[in-house]
């Protein structure tokens, strides 16, 4: 049996965990540099106010209506993330994480044992050593359990097991909210009469294959029960690996994105080091705003790609082989919106055949690098950085309704009085 764990209103839970004033009230997380919002609690949504709606709408609403409103504090959900599937762990080993808030489980329970109270008995636990509610579906398939998980949200108990024959079920959901289904796909499936899960189950799968995708032919036999959607393995490697922001406003000055790549390279290598990879290069990008006046230009990106001397996970290496196309790829006048960089040519760190004549230090190098994302991860993140990286970094996203790092940093701890 499959089950999806799926934080409810994850982002807002996890601000609740530890601020309890926040219950019971209207409040919503915004997206980067506080733009719109990507988060609900059940009272927000009471209010009519719909996803993606921008904070300059909301600013002169907040103190007429109660509104309470966050920025994205991505280092502390991540981290209550990483202890959500720990928990999950203890009760299987089949963990598969599908996102920051949702995890596929794969569950064999002995003959006669209710899924319904396993489900339960999952979800107290989360909510009592975490403090995260969420919904729980179990079904035969990936499809079926996320239809279960929907269903388990609006249930008093949180969890919703897909009866053998999901019949019932799948004939009152439209076909629009059936997984895998997209906004442009539901109106050409309506218009051949499709209009439910349940009509879709029954279509010929090789007939839809050849009209739409083999994809959609996938769904029609996970609807059936027949699981056919499997998730890449736990071990298999990261094939890029990417690091990019806004900036909090327009930035101009070449220095400034100096800093801002010099950070998400350090990021990004951070993540090679974790994974236990080398890179044999980085595509590096700056994304410009449009021009209106006095001369009118469209928005666009400078990008350039380095190819390292060797594979490396040594931040300072890649910034010295880095560093030097910035300015070629750098315009004068314009406005950067965003910056980021995306290595290519992973490999394994422990696999790699080293060059007999190479003078290089690599393993030096990756250890010291290894000892600061140690006290990084330890003491919070920033605590030893590349002078490169710039200490005041005023290109930072914007983040003005910034919630402490409660379990991110050291400096950040809440007091228990």
């Amino acid at each position: 049996m499959i089950g999806l764990v799926d934080g409810n209103n994850f982002y807002v839970s996890c601000e609740r965990i530890f601020d309890p004033t926040l219950e019971g009230k209207p409040v919503a997380v915004l997206s980067n540099n506080d733009g719109c919002v990507i988060s609900r609690s059940a009272e927000f949504k009471a209010l009519g106010i719909p996803m993606g709606t921008p904070f300059f709408q909301l600013k002169p609403l907040m103190a007429d209506r109660g509104l309470i409103l966050k920025s994205s504090n991505y280092a502390l959900y991540g981290d209550i993330s990483r202890r959500v599937i720990a928990i999950l762990r203890d009760f299987t080993p089949d963990v598969e994480q599908y996102s920051i808030d949702e995890a596929f489980i794969r569950v064999e329970l002995p003959a006669g044992a209710d899924y319904f109270e396993f489900g339960r008995k999952i979800r107290r636990t989360l909510l009592k050593q975490i403090g995260i509610p969420c919904g729980i579906g179990f079904a035969a398939t990936r499809t079926l359990a996320k239809i279960a998980n929907h269903i388990g949200k609006k249930e008093p108990d949180g969890v919703f097991v897909m009866p053998e024959d999901p019949h019932p079920v799948l004939d009152q959901l439209p076909v629009s909210e059936v997984w895998g289904i997209g906004h442009r796909l539901a109106p050409k499936l309506e218009r051949l009469g499709i209009r439910t899960a349940w009509q879709l189950s029954c279509r010929d799968v090789s007939a839809m294959q050849k009209k739409f995708s083999v994809s959609l032919g996938r769904t029609i036999l996970e609807l059936r029960g027949i699981s056919c959607i499997e998730g890449n393995p736990a071990e298999e490697p990261s094939r890029s690996i990417s690091c990019s922001r806004s900036f909090g406003y327009p930035v101009v000055d070449f220095d400034e994105l100096c800093e801002s790549i010099a950070a998400y390279t350090a990021g990004a290598a951070e993540k090679l080091r974790r994974e236990r990879l080398l890179a044999a290069g980085v595509n590096v990008y700056f994304q410009m705003y449009p021009e209106y006046g006095p001369v009118r230009r469209e928005g666009g990106m400078s990008c350039g790609t380095i190819v390292f001397p060797e594979p490396t996970d040594d931040t300072g290496k890649m910034m010295t082989a880095v560093k030097p196309e910035l300015r070629k790829m750098f315009i004068a006048g314009r406005r950067y919106k965003k910056s980021g960089v995306v290595f290519f040519g992973l490999e394994s760190s422990l696999d790699r055949q080293q060059d007999l004549f190479s003078a290089s230090q690599q393993g030096e190098a990756s250890e010291l690098y290894r000892v600061v994302d140690l006290l990084n991860a330890k003491f919070g993140r920033g605590t030893i950085f590349l002078m490169g990286e710039g200490i005041r970094k005023p290109w930072r996203m914007r983040r003005e309704l910034l919630s402490p790092g409660y379990t991110t940093n050291w400096g950040e701890l809440l007091n228990v009085k």
